[in-house]
């Protein structure tokens, strides 16, 4: 290794180590047994593999072969999401199960589809100059920007926002600074991509997503609304938008990283102070008298266990705040509000905007799916908030996660179906999903590591 390439991958480490000080972890150690633990590692290992899907391979009659060059990786083990997801997949980059080849393959293929230019969809829609896809088709790598369709033409209309998700966009920048970290290839950020360099190609994404004018939080109307989270895309929430901000801020840390080592420190001290603004402003408008954080200043403007758990997370809750909140999430477990069999609810049982909704406005009934589902995905998140204040509750709810995974292990065969996707009204849905371990698994693996 010449001392060019061992001086960047020093810079690379050093960069990673603040990032990971940026959006630390609580102090904590060991929320999961051993036993626990490595036996997380290895479901999360294997649902990482089932997700798979290799050059050539079908997955659906209806959706052709991966013929995109490389191995992709869909949400889960079963055909339910027959694509591939920038979002699931950024979300499980460090689980550690990816290799560098492979994330070099998704990040180009996702470069390689984000819009160059902005159009309206037949249903009215409009995909954004620097939009990032909601998923690729894996037969012939059409982007599909919206949820609900695989239909590039027919794609986007008002049920599913007038503007694509605004979480992809920050996703994108995720994937490519763990691909940079992981493997010190500088040259890529350079390197055009259909005439754009890939560095120019995340500053396009980061810009893409909507604010009021002068300022930094994402922010929508009911004219222009864009899903503000993709793991609750049938939901309808506007104004400033907690969670799309909270991934900025993830965002904005590392692009200032990434132009940093490209010795853009100009830009990156942009990023830097965007990321300092977005760790006051977040607080500031949204926190209810608890600590809790509201989903948004609009509509569906209601406490947010995932944007709370995920703020306390990265740190940009702090102090009293973080603690309050904590008090809170830990109160509801306890009184049985927050979770079931280890799976967590995006709303506190009680606090649900009416008798018929979990939210103000949702396209599922209550009780089902985003609307008052129970989700594994930030089962991490919220033992490391509660883990703040109360370690044995948090202890506790690890352990009903990992009980239940146990339980239903997909490897058992016939109808096990675990990790499911959510847990319903009636039953789980979509078996074998990723983010349910890998999303939980990156945490934990952060506890054991300390």
């Amino acid at each position: 290794m010449n001392k060019i390439l061992i001086s960047i991958t020093l810079v690379l480490l050093l960069n990673f180590l603040f990032l990971s000080d940026s959006i630390g972890q609580s102090k904590t150690k060991g929320l999961l047994s051993d036993n626990d633990f490595k036996y997380l590692e290895g479901l999360t290992k294997d649902v990482v593999e089932r997700s798979r899907i290799y050059p050539g391979q079908t997955i659906s009659k209806d959706f052709g072969s991966n013929n995109s060059g490389g191995i992709l990786i869909r949400p889960g083990g079963s055909d339910c999401y027959p694509a591939f997801w920038i979002r699931d997949y950024a979300m499980s980059l460090e689980s550690g199960f990816i290799t560098v080849k492979e994330q070099k393959h998704m990040l180009v293929l996702t470069a390689s589809t984000q819009c160059d230019q902005t159009w309206i969809t037949d249903g009215g829609s409009m995909i954004p100059m620097g939009a990032i896809p909601d998923h690729i088709r894996i037969y012939n790598s059409i982007p599909i920007y919206f949820p609900g369709s695989y239909d590039y033409k027919g794609q986007g209309n008002k049920k599913w926002g007038m503007m694509p998700p605004y979480c992809d966009q920050f996703y994108f920048i995720d994937m490519a600074y763990f691909y940079i970290k992981s493997s010190a290839n500088i040259k890529l950020l350079t390197e055009k991509i259909n005439g754009i360099t890939l560095i120019d190609r995340l500053e396009m994404a980061y810009k893409t997503p909507p604010t009021k004018q002068d300022g930094v939080l994402v922010y929508v109307t009911e004219d222009f609304r864009g899903v503000d989270y993709g793991f609750r895309d049938v939901i309808s929430i506007t104004g400033e938008l907690c969670m799309p901000s909270l991934l900025k801020y993830k965002a904005s840390i590392e692009l200032a990283e990434l132009l940093t080592i490209l010795k853009n420190r100009d830009k990156a001290e942009t990023y830097h102070a965007n990321a300092r603004r977005l760790k006051l402003e977040i607080p500031q408008h949204f926190s209810d008298p608890r600590g809790m954080l509201l989903a948004s200043t609009g509509k569906s403007n209601q406490a947010d266990i995932w944007s709370t758990v995920m703020a306390i997370y990265y740190n940009v809750l702090e102090g009293e705040q973080a603690l309050n909140a904590s008090r809170v999430l830990a109160e509801g477990y306890k009184k049985g509000l927050l979770a079931k069999r280890g799976n967590i609810r995006h709303i506190l049982i009680g606090e649900d905007f009416s008798e018929k909704s979990a939210w103000e406005k949702s396209l599922v009934r209550k009780g089902d799916y985003q609307n008052g589902g129970y989700w594994g995905t930030p089962t991490g998140w919220v033992c490391s908030a509660i883990a703040k204040t109360d370690t044995d509750a948090a202890k506790q709810l690890a352990k009903e996660y990992i009980d239940n995974l146990r339980a239903g292990d997909f490897r058992k065969g016939g109808n096990f179906g675990e990790p499911w996707e959510c847990y319903n009204l009636d039953a789980p849905q979509n078996a074998i999903y990723m983010t349910t371990v890998s999303s939980p698994y990156t945490v934990f693996k952060s506890f054991q590591n300390q």
